[in-house]
């Protein structure tokens, strides 16, 4: 069984790939299935968030590229500024984990907070997509896929 240990620059080219959901990505041990098929572990460093695009090595010289898998997520769409600031408050007080691009927000679809939003006068909307979140402040590698 592959063993992947750590992230190398995304130059050195990958011979498969691996999909995973959010939540997977967040797991620096664990047994996972290449996208071929093959049984595989991550032995990574603690707290290594995986992004997709990120090239993972194994110990024996295998490359592998992070893909993040489609999730279903709850979308708003906001072209009001205050109201869009308020909307990033509200999910933040809340430790929501959020996607911000231009003029809208993507968070993992929770029917509780989609009322919440919808209280203040947006309107969620269920979309089936890849989820990269903005990084916490204290994580050391940056996220910069802005559309």
């Amino acid at each position: 069984m592959l063993t992947f240990i750590k992230k190398v620059d995304a130059t050195v080219p990958p011979t498969g790939t691996l999909t995973l959901p959010w939540e997977k990505r967040q797991k620096s041990r664990q047994r996972v299935h290449l996208d071929s098929g093959e049984e595989a572990g991550l032995f990574l460093v603690r707290r290594t968030i995986l992004r997709d695009g990120d090239h993972l090595i194994s110990e024996d010289g295998v490359v592998i590229q992070i893909r993040a898998a489609t999730e279903t997520l709850s979308t708003i769409y906001c072209t009001d500024p205050l109201l869009f600031s308020r909307a990033c408050y509200h999910l933040g007080n809340r430790h929501v984990n959020i996607e911000i691009r231009n003029n809208n927000i993507s968070y993992l679809y929770d029917l509780v907070i989609d009322a919440m939003l919808k209280s203040l006068g947006l309107s969620p909307q269920v979309e089936h997509a890849p989820f990269e979140p903005e990084p916490g402040a204290y994580d050391n590698a940056p996220h910069h896929r802005h559309n």
